[in-house]
């Protein structure tokens, strides 16, 4: 199955989803439809480790601190549980293949996976 996770109020997101080809893709709001325990265990596979999927961009990364601890593989994951600001947006899933976050390259990969 073909997903894309992303943030509606998101101008980037909403840039990105209207550059692809979304045939047979699902869409997943992240705000209204939170990422389960499950879904980031399936993203953490294929991307490798939490911190691929964290967005250090995040308000709330700078506003709590984080940028000065020294955070861990569990700590990435449990925050991007607690509040989905701390995902990088968008992730796509296509063919069994990750896509994290809008760098030019990493949408340019995406187009070309979804044909």
């Amino acid at each position: 199955m073909n997903k894309i996770f992303y943030l509606k109020t998101c101008d980037t997101c909403k840039r990105i989803l209207k550059e692809l080809n979304l045939d047979g893709v699902e869409l997943q709001e992240i705000k209204s439809q939170e990422i389960s325990t499950i879904q980031l265990e399936e993203m953490h596979i294929l991307s490798g480790s939490y911190e691929a999927l964290f967005s250090k961009r995040a308000q709330l990364y700078k506003s709590r601190g984080l940028k000065e601890m020294n955070l861990y593989e569990e700590d990435y994951k449990n925050l991007i549980l607690e509040t989905y600001t701390f995902l990088k947006r968008p992730v796509a899933i296509v063919e069994g293949k990750i896509f994290i976050g809008n760098s030019k390259k990493n949408i340019e990969a995406l187009k070309i996976a979804l044909g």
